[in-house]
Formats: structure tokens, sequence, C-alpha cells
């Protein structure tokens, strides 16, 4: 029924665009009365990427908001509108916002807003990881951003698009973009030699969704997960035969649950194995503002402390 009413809403809202263009023009303020871009994302990690990288230039509304998984999602009233009235748009690509039969690309048509255009890419200079399930070997894994230096990369394709779109600011919005991929970098030089400590039968990393493929292979971990990704049935007998069995070929100490994701399949993982479900971790989503993990940076150093403590766990 929800579904059915998101489509609902964007079907609406192309028959109503000429009415909402009238709304909006009386009603927002536009690039060239406030002096700032537009920018709408389709996440909180690519809203505070921007964010940083685009200052006081820049105005930025997060379709997803925070603690919702953005691989389904059915966009509401607002977010037709913010993009109707957006000057650049992000998304991350890669297989992320595929969900509710493609809730990005319709919204996007409902907007008039055009590849290359108005809307990027933030991933367009990763290379991608693959899914590993039977049928799904051709499917990117949208997690990139779980990787410090695909991080970095996102932050240039943004810095990019924002100095292309605002010349008269591009001085400023490089020197911020210096500054925060220095600060990542320094983070992503400290995880490569974080888990040296970890006895290698330790260094497995239980999630409920396969997130964590990009962060493994950058730090040097195995990752083990209940289900591959968010938009496939979630704790099957099946998938916890699996991961089950992963579990008992380690020594690992402790287990992780996603902040976006409910816990019950992996408190069932924890009753079987006897292991502690060891900290919330972060990946399709920030935390609220004002908690630890609110920004990108905080988000990744939050993970790799806590990964790196609970597989320590006695």
């Amino acid at each position: 029924m929800t579904k059915k009413l998101g489509g609902l809403i964007i079907a609406l809202a192309v028959f109503v665009g000429g009415l909402m263009w009238f709304v909006n023009s009386r009603g927002h303020q536009t690039h060239q009365q406030t002096g700032k871009l537009r920018v709408v994302t389709t996440n909180s990690i690519l809203e505070d990427m921007v964010q940083q990288v685009g200052g006081p230039d820049v105005k930025v509304y997060s379709i997803v908001k925070r603690g919702t998984d953005p691989h389904e999602y059915e966009p509401q009233t607002e977010d037709v509108r913010a993009a109707t009235d957006a000057d650049v748009v992000f998304h991350n690509g890669l297989n992320l916002e595929t969900g509710g039969n493609g809730w990005f690309k319709k919204l996007m048509k409902t907007a008039n807003k055009k590849d290359n255009q108005e809307v990027f890419a933030a991933s367009a200079q990763v290379k991608p990881l693959y899914l590993t399930g039977k049928g799904q070997e051709n499917e990117t894994d949208p997690h990139a951003w779980l990787d410090l230096q695909n991080g970095i990369k996102y932050v240039q394709t943004i810095t990019k698009v924002l100095k292309d779109k605002e010349p008269r600011r591009a001085a400023a919005i490089q020197e911020r973009s210096d500054a925060y991929v220095k600060k990542l970098t320094a983070l992503d030089n400290e995880a490569k030699h974080k888990f040296a400590d970890v006895p290698e039968k330790q260094r497995l990393l239980v999630t409920s969704e396969g997130a964590f493929k990009y962060f493994s292979k950058a730090y040097g971990i195995r990752p083990a997960f209940i289900w591959e990704i968010n938009t496939e049935a979630q704790g099957t007998p099946a998938q916890m035969k699996a991961v089950l069995q992963k579990i008992r070929q380690s020594d690992v100490k402790s287990l992780f649950v996603e902040s976006s994701v409910s816990p019950k399949s992996m408190e069932k993982v924890a009753k079987e194995t006897g292991l502690p479900i060891y900290a919330k971790i972060y990946t399709d989503s920030l935390a609220k503002r004002g908690k630890p993990g609110d920004t990108y940076y905080s988000m990744l150093k939050w993970n790799i402390d806590h990964i790196h403590d609970g597989m320590l766990t006695k």
C-alpha cells in the first residue's frame, strides 16, 4: 500500500507540475535571490559531503532522512518540490537508489532534471565491486563510501561540480575541499594500520547486510553477512545457515548490527552462537544530528574504532 501511494504521489506531481512551479516560484527563494546553490542529495552521507565542501555557498536538502534505508524509498511531496527547485542533484548510483521500481529515475523525470546537467553520480570515479549472490554477479555493490579512499573520490567529484556551477566561489570551494580531503586521508591511513593487532581468525566482520565489502578490502578484514543487500529477503533459513557456518569456521568474538536495519535477525544469530552484539555501526545513513556518527568523518571513525575493539573483545 505504501509503495502504491508513493507511486501515486509522483504521478500526481507530474500532472500538477505547472501548478507546483507557480507555487514554488512564489514561495521559494531562487539561487539568484539567496546567493546559494540549491543542492539536493539522495542520502545524508552525500548531504554532509556537500555541506563540508560547499559550506556557506550551498543550501542542501537530503531526500532520504537520517536513520532511513535509501535502498527502498518512496519520495514524498516535499522531495518532489526540492528536486524541482534544485540547481544540482547528487546521487550515489552503483545500484543504490533503484528500489521501489527505480524511485530516483522517476523523481528526476518528474523534476525535469537531466544527467550531467543538473544530476550527477558522486561515485563516478569509483571502481565498483560486485554482489556475490547467485544471479547477482553483474550487479554493483553500492556501498563504496565505506572505503575512505572512495569517499575522497566522492568529494573530488562533488568539488568539481560545485566549482563548475559556482565559478565565482571556486577558490573557497577548493580550499574547503582540500582541508576535508586531508582530514579523510589521515583517517584512512589510521584505519589501514588499525587492524594489525587483531589475529587473522578474529578478523571476521559479521553484519546483517553485506555492505562492508569495500571496507573489508581496504582495511584487511573479511566480511560475513546474513543477506547481501537490503532489497532482498532478509533472515531466510538459508541465509542464517550460511552465516552461522562462517562464524563457526572462525574465531570471531563479536557481532554487529547496522543502525538502519532491524536487529531481529542478528539477535537470532547472537542467541544461536552465544556471541554478543558489540555495537551498532553505520552503513546507509548518518546518525541523528548531535550524536556520534552524525558526519561522514565521524561515522567512519565510529565504525573503525568499534569494529576493531569488538574484534578484540574477550
